[in-house]
């Protein structure tokens, strides 16, 4: 699969955390970011849908000068293994790709093989994300992992003592991914990766959910949300801005779910709620 490169000049890390957000409701998959441009990945054959709107948003936000360049497939992971950083959480998890070094000490050691469903520019989230499973007790408990990429926050639960997750993802490339990262870390036995959206999930429960995409994902399947948690269950969700905040908790209350946590980090948030 052939990919775009969409390079924007920024004039800073906070213009680069704000466009990332809202180039996030387009079939982009990754993004990273660099002293003064950020970079963001779509599929070729998906470009066409939605540059026109691309282009609206840019000349919206009074950015000029970004330019589109096609990347070969095989050029790929070449290009995440010199942009690819690993990402220490709180010196407790350590998340990194095969070809960084192990941690040294006792923090919990993810691989991820990127490739097309991880980048830089979400480290902010991942960050986030990780950091609350790991404070928060799963043993035993069965969850899912909502829009998973790469798997790295289901992986994480299961080392957690997570009994079993769902993961859940539209992309077939992330999919595909994920399967070989649960393997990787050895917890394919309590994960099941399942490619779709999320109506894949309707029937069944969990006692915790774990949503890590945008915004407008996140207010229009909260419903779904809510429908498959368990009573005492909680929902994590991030993957926005300190601004969006405010939209996610109404939401949330809407459906009768509590205010349970929130945790800011570079300009992002996460927002737990739990199921009385």
């Amino acid at each position: 699969m052939d990919y775009i490169e969409l390079t924007i000049p920024v004039a800073s890390a906070e213009q680069a955390e704000i466009l990332t957000a809202y180039l996030a409701d387009y079939p982009f998959d990754s993004f990273t970011s660099e002293k003064d441009r950020l970079k963001a990945y779509i599929p070729q054959e998906q470009l066409a849908d939605c540059k026109e709107q691309v282009d609206a948003l840019l000349a919206e936000q009074g950015i000029s000068g970004a330019r589109y360049v096609s990347i070969e497939a095989q050029n790929w992971n070449a290009l995440w293994e010199s942009n690819f950083e690993p990402v220490d959480v709180d010196g407790r998890i350590y998340i990194r790709a095969p070809f960084h070094a192990a941690p040294t000490g006792g923090a919990l050691d993810v691989v991820i093989m990127p490739k097309m469903s991880f980048g830089t520019g979400h480290h902010a989230t991942t960050h986030l994300m990780s950091a609350t499973v790991a404070d928060l007790n799963l043993k035993g408990l069965e969850g899912l992992d909502m829009g998973s990429g790469t798997g790295v926050l289901a992986i994480i639960a299961a080392m957690q003592g997570a009994a079993h997750i769902d993961a859940v993802d539209i992309d077939e490339w992330a999919d595909e991914n994920c399967r070989e990262n649960i393997c990787t870390n050895g917890v394919a036995e309590q994960i099941t990766p399942i490619l779709g959206d999320a109506s894949a999930i309707e029937g069944r429960s969990y006692d915790f959910i774990l949503a890590n995409i945008n915004r407008n994902i996140l207010l229009a399947d909260m419903p779904r949300y809510e429908a498959t948690l368990r009573s005492g269950g909680t929902l994590l969700m991030s993957g926005i801005l300190e601004c969006d905040i405010e939209a996610i908790r109404t939401r949330a209350a809407e459906l009768g779910l509590q205010p349970a946590e929130t945790r800011l980090r570079e300009g992002w948030a996460m927002v737990r709620v739990v199921k009385p």
